[in-house]
Formats: C-alpha cells, structure tokens, sequence
C-alpha cells in the first residue's frame, strides 16, 4: 500500500476523531470542529476534491452516529415530534439524515477551505 493512500482514511479518522472530541467540550460552539477540519486539510496534502470528501465523511458519519445513539436513547420521541413539525412527516430517519448532511457540508467545506489555503 502507498503512503499517498493511508492519508485518505487517516483524514477521515483524524476529521471524526477532532469532530468527536470538541463536542464533548460543551464551552465551545457547535461549529468549533469546522476549524478542526480546516487545520487538518492544511496539514495533509490531498486534493481539494478529496478533501472535501474526507471532511464531509469524518463529520457524517460522527454526527449520524451520535444523533442515532441518542435518538435510540430515548426511543425516538423526540426526534419524531420535530420531524412532525418540519416537513418531514415524522420521519426520525430523515431528520437524523438532515443532520449528518449539514454537519458534513460544514465539515467539508471548511477542509476544501483548508486545501485552497493550502494550494496558495
């Protein structure tokens, strides 16, 4: 395996793993992990393309997670009630969906901001 191809799956990791532990730091606002991302699109050289990618999955996959494990917590009924009054007919997949999709376009952009930095 080529050192080029474990950057990808390290950024990954390094993206949910930074995402993950700032939220456990509830002083912080909930955008603190975009600068995460930023930072570490800044220091692993990828394409713009596939940082983005990196980022948006890292986030994705830590928001989704999370959102479903306290969804599931409380048998969702919170999450139902929201989705009724969103357009989502009490979807609680949808709305944890929703979740992961924004958490991964702030991810993503902020590493694609990070790479044209980085291209400069």
């Amino acid at each position: 395996m080529k050192k080029e191809s474990l950057k990808i799956p390290i950024s990954i990791l390094l993206s949910a793993l930074a995402t993950f532990a700032i939220g456990l730091y509830g002083e912080l606002p909930w955008w603190s992990f975009a600068v995460a991302n930023f930072i570490i699109a800044i220091a692993i050289p990828l394409k713009p393309w596939v940082n983005f990618l990196t980022g948006a999955l890292g986030v994705a996959a830590i928001w989704a997670g999370l959102a479903a494990g306290i969804d599931a917590a409380n048998n969702h009924i919170l999450s139902t009630k929201v989705a009724t009054i969103l357009p989502l007919q009490g979807s609680y997949v949808l709305l944890i969906a929703i979740t992961a999709l924004v958490g991964a376009l702030v991810g993503g952009f902020a590493s694609l901001t990070g790479a044209y930095l980085r291209k400069k």
